[in-house]
């Protein structure tokens, strides 16, 4: 029983001691280095893997779009960046002022 024993923990000290060395050589002695090196590339990759996904959606409105040939905003409305400056003419045919779409300050000193 004795060589048994032997055999038994001659095993279980080789793979302590292999654990060890793997762990020495994933981590080295700066552990906690490594660990922000190896999270640096993780939110890199995070961050590669969004802008594939991204690219991917945009191809895939183009292709679809491309194969339906028709606009999102149908056949005769055009989509306006901004709204139009010219004045309109009222019913009574006198031109109304144009209507500023930008906010006010009011201050008092």
């Amino acid at each position: 029983m004795a060589a048994q024993d032997y055999d038994s923990q001659l095993l279980e000290s080789v793979s302590v001691r292999r654990r060890r060395l793997r762990d020495a050589l994933l981590f080295g002695a700066q552990r906690q280095r490594r660990s922000a090196d190896e999270r640096v590339g993780k939110v890199f990759v995070g961050i590669v893997i969004a802008a594939v996904l991204c690219a991917g959606c945009v191809g895939w409105s183009f292709v679809s779009n491309r194969i339906i040939g028709k606009s999102p905003y149908g056949s005769s409305v055009q989509p306006s960046g901004t709204p139009s400056a010219t004045p309109s003419v009222t019913p009574s045919g006198t031109p109304s002022p144009a209507v500023s779409t930008a906010p006010t300050s009011t201050s008092s000193r």
